[in-house]
C-alpha cells in the first residue's frame, strides 16, 4: 500500500487548522477578559454536553443499554466524577452484555 502526499498533505492540513482552532481559543481567552456570564458557562459546560452524548447514544440502544445508565448515572450521583461514571457504565454494561442481554 502506498501513501498518496496529497492525502497525508491534507492530513496535515486538518490538523494544523484543528490545532489553531483550539489554541486561538486559549489565546483569546487569555487576552480578553470574560463576562462572569461566559465564565459561568464555560465552567458548567461538561455536564450538559456529557448529557447530550448520553442521550443521544441511548436512544439507539437496547434495554442492556438502559439498564447499565442506571448504575452509570448513581455512581455520577454519588461521587461527581464523570470519569468514574463512565467506567461503572462501560462495567455494567460489560456485565449485562456477559450475562446474556
Amino acid at each position: 500500500m502506498t501513501m498518496r502526499w496529497d492525502v497525508v498533505m491534507a492530513i496535515v492540513a486538518m490538523g494544523v487548522v484543528t490545532y489553531l482552532c483550539r489554541a486561538g481559543g486559549y489565546a483569546v481567552l487569555r487576552a480578553v477578559p470574560t463576562p462572569p456570564f461566559i465564565d459561568a458557562l464555560l465552567r458548567n459546560l461538561p455536564a450538559p454536553l456529557f448529557a447530550a452524548y448520553v442521550a443521544l447514544a441511548l436512544s439507539k440502544q437496547d434495554l442492556a443499554a438502559t439498564l447499565a445508565s442506571i448504575p452509570c448515572a448513581a455512581a455520577h450521583a454519588r461521587w461527581g466524577n464523570f470519569g468514574l461514571s463512565i467506567v461503572v457504565g462501560v462495567g455494567a454494561i460489560a456485565l449485562l452484555r456477559w450475562a446474556g442481554m
